[in-house]
C-alpha cells in the first residue's frame, strides 16, 4: 500500500480544542435539561430530592470524566471505551461492550435525541404527537397489558437522524464545525431560560412547595434514584469525546481539559435551570408539563416568546444529534477495524476520511428504534446500558495502573484510587436500580449482550485468519 492509500484509508486528526469542547457541550446540553426536570420532579416528589438528584448526576458525571480522561489522554485511539477495556481486561470484554453499544446503546441515544427534538417540535405543532394509530399488546417479559401509540414523531425524527448522519458522512470537520455553531445556540438558549426565569418570571419561592403524593408508598431512596436516572441522562455525553480520540488535535492536553471544564460547566447550568423553571411554574404543574422549559418560558414572557425559545431549543436538540452520531459511530469503525464487526461497516471513505459505512449502519438501527419507543422508554433503557460499562470502564484504569505502570499518562485521575472506586459503586447502585424499575427494558439489553458473544466466537476466529494471511 502507498504513502497516498494509507492516508486516505485512515481517520485523520480535524477536531482542535473548540470542537473538542463543543463535543462534551453540546452532546451534555440537549434534550435532556428542557424535558427531565418534569420526570425527575415526578419520581423525587420535592424540589430539595429533584435539586440533590443533580448534584449526585453531576457528581457521578465529574467523577467518571476524570476517569476516562486519563485513558482518553493515555490511550487516544478511536471507539474510547471499546479500546480501553480491550487493553485492560482482553478483547472479549472490549467487544461485549462495542457490540452492546453500537447495537442497541448508541443508536438508543441517537433515537431517544430525535425523539426529544420532536417532542419540542410538538409544543409549536400539536399536531406532530396525535395518534395516528394505538397498537394494544402484552409485554413479552411482564404478560401485562400495554399500548404503543403511532404518531408523526417518529418517521420525522427518522428524518432528522438521516440528515444529521449525512452532514458527518462528508467529513469530520463540517461535522465539528457545525457542532461548535449549535453549541453557542444552545448556551444561549439555556442562559436565556435562566434569566427569564428569575428575572422576568415573577416567580415565587412558594413555587417549590410539592402537592403531589407523599413518596411513602415507594421509598424517598427509590424516588431519588429514579431522579438520579433521568439527571444522568441529561448530563450522558461526556464520554463521547473519547471515542474520536484519534482526530482530536493534542489529545494529551485537550481531551481532559475538554472533560473537565465541560461538567463543570454543565452542571451549574443544569442545576440554574432546573430551579428557574421551577421558580417559574408550581411543582404540581411542573412535574405534569410534557415541555416544562418552553412552559416556564410562556409563563414568564407569553406565548410568543416560549415559541423563539422552543426554536432555539429544537437547534439545541440538533446539536446533540450531531455530536451524538459524530462520535458514536466511530466504536462500530474501531470493531470492523479489528475484524470484530459486520465486514459491510469496515472502511474509511477515501474522499472524505469519514467512517462512512458506520455512520450509515448507525443510522438505520437508530431510525428503527426512533420508530419503536418514546423519549423516557429509550432514555432509561440506555442509562442501564452504558452505565454497566462506565463501572468497568472504570474499573479498568485500576487494572492498567498495575498492569501497565510505564504506560505514558499525560494525564492522571485526582483522588486515586478514591474517586474511581466511589464512581464504580455509585454506576452499579444506579443499573441496579434502573433493572428493577424498567424491567423489561433492562433485560432486553442483557439478551443483546449475549448474543453478542455467539457473533464474536465467529468475528474473532474470522480475525486471527485474516492476519495469518
Amino acid at each position: 500500500m502507498n504513502t497516498t492509500d494509507k492516508k486516505s484509508s485512515e481517520l485523520i486528526r480535524g477536531l482542535g480544542p473548540w470542537a473538542a469542547a463543543a463535543i462534551v457541550v453540546g452532546t451534555m446540553i440537549g434534550t435532556g435539561i428542557f424535558i427531565k426536570p418534569a420526570s425527575m420532579a415526578q419520581a423525587a416528589g420535592t424540589v430539595g430530592l429533584v435539586t440533590l438528584a443533580w448534584i449526585i448526576g453531576g457528581v457521578l458525571s465529574l467523577l467518571g470524566a476524570l476517569a476516562v480522561a486519563e485513558l482518553g489522554a493515555a490511550i487516544p485511539e478511536a471507539g474510547g471505551t471499546y479500546a480501553y477495556m480491550t487493553r485492560a481486561f482482553g478483547p472479549v470484554w472490549g467487544f461485549v461492550f462495542g457490540w452492546t453499544y453500537s447495537i442497541i446503546g448508541a443508536p438508543t441515544s441517537i433515537a431517544t435525541i430525535a425523539a426529544g427534538l420532536l417532542q419540542f417540535a410538538a409544543f409549536l405543532f400539536p399536531v406532530i404527537v396525535t395518534p395516528l394509530h394505538v397498537f394494544h399488546f402484552h409485554s413479552l417479559f411482564t404478560g401485562a397489558p400495554s399500548s404503543f401509540r403511532f404518531t408523526w414523531a417518529q418517521p420525522l425524527a427518522v428524518v432528522a437522524i438521516a440528515l444529521i448522519t449525512t452532514i458527518n458522512y462528508f467529513g469530520v470537520k463540517l461535522g465539528g464545525r457545525v457542532q461548535v455553531v449549535l453549541t453557542i445556540i444552545k448556551i444561549a438558549a439555556v442562559v436565556a431560560i435562566i434569566f427569564i426565569g428569575f428575572f422576568f418570571g415573577k416567580g415565587t419561592i412558594a413555587n417549590f412547595h410539592s402537592t403531589g403524593p407523599s413518596l411513602a408508598h415507594v421509598g424517598i431512596v427509590a424516588g431519588l434514584l429514579t431522579a438520579v436516572a433521568s439527571a444522568l441522562w441529561a448530563y450522558d455525553g461526556w464520554i463521547n469525546l473519547t471515542f474520536v480520540g484519534s482526530e482530536i488535535k493534542n489529545p494529551e492536553r485537550n481531551i481532559p481539559l475538554s472533560l473537565i471544564v465541560g461538567v463543570f460547566v454543565v452542571g451549574g447550568i443544569f442545576i440554574a435551570m432546573s430551579t428557574a423553571c421551577f421558580y417559574v411554574l408550581p411543582f404540581s404543574q411542573a412535574a405534569a408539563s410534557l415541555h416544562i422549559a418552553s412552559d416556564a418560558v410562556a409563563r414568564a414572557m407569553g406565548a410568543g416568546s416560549a415559541t423563539w425559545l422552543t426554536i432555539a431549543m429544537i437547534i439545541c436538540a440538533l446539536g446533540t444529534l450531531n455530536s451524538s452520531i459524530l462520535t458514536n459511530a466511530r466504536v462500530d469503525y474501531a470493531m470492523a477495524r479489528d475484524g470484530l464487526f459486520f465486514r459491510v461497516v469496515r472502511g474509511v471513505h477515501p474522499g472524505f476520511c469519514t467512517p462512512a459505512n458506520a455512520l450509515v449502519f448507525q443510522g438505520i438501527l437508530a431510525s428503527a428504534l426512533a420508530l419503536t419507543g418514546t423519549f423516557d422508554d429509550l432514555s432509561y433503557l440506555y442509562v442501564f446500558l452504558v452505565w454497566i460499562f462506565y463501572a468497568a470502564q472504570t474499573a479498568g484504569l485500576i487494572v492498567l495502573r498495575y498492569k501497565e505502570p510505564n504506560l505514558p499518562r499525560p494525564y492522571k485521575t485526582w483522588g486515586y484510587p478514591v474517586l474511581p472506586i466511589i464512581f464504580i459503586l455509585g454506576a452499579l447502585a444506579l443499573t441496579a436500580n434502573s433493572l428493577m424499575e424498567r424491567r423489561g427494558r433492562s433485560l432486553m439489553g442483557i439478551v443483546v449482550m449475549l448474543i453478542g458473544l455467539i457473533f464474536y466466537a465467529r468475528w474473532r476466529k474470522r480475525a486471527v485468519t485474516e492476519r495469518a494471511r
